[in-house]
């Protein structure tokens, strides 16, 4: 597993994701069954985590745990 995935899956362990859950290709609707407040607590956090913005429009983008991780590592 990536760097950036390390860091990124405590940040959905603390949204009480089944770790066994947690893996990159994993759709966050579907899989994870994320509502907007969950996407709200993980971008948020994922910014502060990696120093970033996310713009929204972005937000609509990540269908997976691996669009967010390669949306961070394209900005890092």
């Amino acid at each position: 597993m990536s760097d950036t995935f390390n860091k990124l899956k405590p940040l959905f362990v603390e949204l009480r994701i089944d770790e066994d859950k947690i893996v990159p290709e994993a759709k966050l609707i579907e899989d994870l069954n994320f509502d907007s407040l969950d996407s709200v607590e993980i971008v948020i956090d994922t910014e502060e985590l990696f120093d970033i913005v996310i713009e929204d429009a972005d937000v609509d983008n990540f269908v997976t745990i691996q669009d967010i991780i390669t949306y961070i590592d394209e900005r890092i």
